[in-house]
């Protein structure tokens, strides 16, 4: 089935609404404690609870809306499930950092495995978004395949090393515009790989 466009800026509400619901909500009650089912909870459990809702049901609004979700957004959303859930379970905020380490390593395994390959496997996700000569599309993968790395092992430093609310504005703010920016730039200087679309 065919993506159906949305507003963007109703798509920026629904991808963004989580991250930053759950910066507000674990603001809110990051030192207040709650007995569910004889068990005590700290506010950052029960925000990254209340998380894995809302972005579930932020994606099947997305996808009802549009009719599709990116192989990427199905990813994550599976690592949230699985690693909000073993947060609760064990009531250990633990895995709910390491989450992040996760998913941006995952992606960094999976750019670098397709570079192995001699493939970009970052082409094959956003070739329709981006048209790029496949020399482009090389350079942007080993360049995301790095900064995905470094994200990575600046979680792990960010999460072992501060309290947990500079992990929370870290995470919610700090790399995703660290990426935003890092694309943006490099879009900017991958400009003469770009394809003008047929038509």
């Amino acid at each position: 089935m065919a993506a159906r466009k949305i507003n963007p800026w109703l798509k920026q509400a629904l991808e963004l609404g989580p991250p930053l619901l759950f910066f507000v909500g674990y603001l809110r009650i990051k030192d207040d404690s709650f007995l569910v089912g004889g068990t005590e909870y700290d506010g950052f459990i029960v925000a990254a609870a209340l998380f894995v809702p809302l972005l579930l049901l932020s994606m099947a609004i997305l996808w009802k809306l549009t009719g599709k979700l990116s192989r990427l957004q199905a990813v994550t959303a599976l690592l949230v499930v699985i690693f909000g859930g073993l947060t609760v379970w064990f009531n250990d905020e633990t895995f709910f950092k390491m989450k992040t380490t996760i998913v941006y390593g995952l992606f960094a395994a999976l750019l670098g495995i397709g570079l192995l390959r001699g493939q970009s496997w970052l082409a094959w996700v956003l070739d329709e978004f981006m048209p790029m000569a496949e020399e482009g599309w090389m350079k942007l993968t080993r360049r995301l395949a790095l900064a995905f790395a470094v994200l990575a092992i600046a979680n792990e430093v960010v999460w072992r090393t501060m309290s947990t609310e500079t992990w929370v504005k870290i995470e919610t703010f700090a790399f995703p515009v660290a990426l935003i920016l890092f694309l943006w730039t490099q879009i900017m200087l991958l400009q003469r790989y770009l394809e003008e679309p047929e038509g």
